[in-house]
């Protein structure tokens, strides 16, 4: 049936259940994307109707993510068409619909690279590369852990400083995603009530994660990303997710012992938010920015 078009009125468009959000994580690990064993419940925390599923003749079809950030942000992500399903009509459907409740915003995603002309098509503009790294990391000789585990008091100052990462405000998500089953998020303290960095590792469908790792300087995020590592079992690959013109932390990862298996295109569409790139060491995710 490949090829055939669909009829719009065959086509229903609603958000997504918690479900759904399971059943779209699910999906994207089949596409190779290797989402977080428990994202799905952080994810739909940010923006509980951002996220869309198409169904045709009542079965799942079809999912996207398209979540607002405040008042000027969005972020696009989980944009999978199931693979019998493809070039129906469904996929465009349920992006027009996605970006329609974005309208308005400046809209983000991480594309695939051989995706970017379609999306430039639809107005996104290339900003930088995200670059993958994997691999049992080779740790430096232990020394002293100025980082320690983060608590519930810290959470004002941490959405204080992710503001200044992300480029907008994410509080119901980033409580979540601090604290979720299987996340183990760290600290660097600064003098009184600052924060120097801080990070969150998990594990995924293939080794672990670590996003986001925000951090003032090479050595602040060396410090996380090293504490972070040691809570991943001996043996077990880290995954991080590197902003490209961040050259430091290209080091980092490489200095590791990972190499580089994927990379995906962040795109913008609308005014980019300003964001410090040398002081972002890993992407939270490319689902959700």
């Amino acid at each position: 049936m490949t090829g055939i078009a669909t009829r719009a009125s065959d086509i229903e468009i609603r958000v997504m259940t918690p479900a759904d959000v399971e059943l779209a994580v699910e999906w994207a690990a089949k596409e190779g994307w290797n989402p977080g064993l428990g994202d799905a419940q952080a994810f739909r925390s940010a923006d509980p109707e951002g996220f869309l599923m198409a169904f045709l003749a009542g079965e799942p079809a079809a999912a996207i993510s398209v979540v607002a950030y405040g008042e000027t942000q969005g972020f696009l992500g989980f944009y999978i068409v199931r693979p019998e399903l493809r070039g129906r009509g469904i996929g465009w459907a349920l992006w027009q619909a996605g970006m329609a409740r974005l309208e308005g915003r400046s809209v983000g995603l991480d594309g695939v690279v051989d995706q970017q002309a379609n999306y430039a098509r639809s107005g996104f503009v290339l900003q930088h590369r995200n670059i993958r790294f994997k691999g049992p990391v080779s740790l430096a000789a232990e020394v002293p852990d100025a980082t320690r585990a983060v608590t519930a008091e810290d959470g004002a100052a941490l959405v204080s400083y992710d503001t200044a990462h992300f480029g907008t405000e994410r509080e119901a998500f980033l409580r979540a995603w601090l604290f979720a089953d299987g996340h183990v998020a760290r600290i660097l303290p600064g003098e009184g009530d600052t924060v120097r960095g801080y990070g969150v590792v998990r594990p995924a469908q293939d080794g672990f994660k670590v996003g986001p790792l925000f951090a003032e300087t090479p050595d602040a995020a060396s410090s996380l990303f090293d504490a972070l590592s040691r809570m991943v079992p001996p043996g077990e690959a880290v995954i991080l997710d590197v902003p490209e013109p961040n050259k430091a932390a290209i080091a980092l990862a490489e200095g590791r012992g990972m190499v580089e298996v994927f990379e995906t295109a962040r795109m913008v569409k609308g005014d980019p938010p300003s964001l410090p790139l040398d002081r972002i060491f890993g992407v939270t995710s490319f689902e959700l920015g």
